[in-house]
């Protein structure tokens, strides 16, 4: 079970590096992401 845990984390991992194309955009990715959990948390929605 937790070898199909990981192999589905380094998966999903790998794509996620395979969309940012540079280390800015990855920092702009992961800010968004965090904006949006932000604003999820203290109003419901993200914007």
């Amino acid at each position: 079970m937790a070898s199909k845990f990981v192999t589905a984390l380094i998966i999903v991992g790998s794509l996620g590096v395979a969309a940012c194309n540079t280390v800015r955009g990855a920092a702009s990715d992961v800010n968004s992401v965090a904006n949006c959990t932000e604003n999820a948390i203290n109003t419901g929605r993200c914007k």
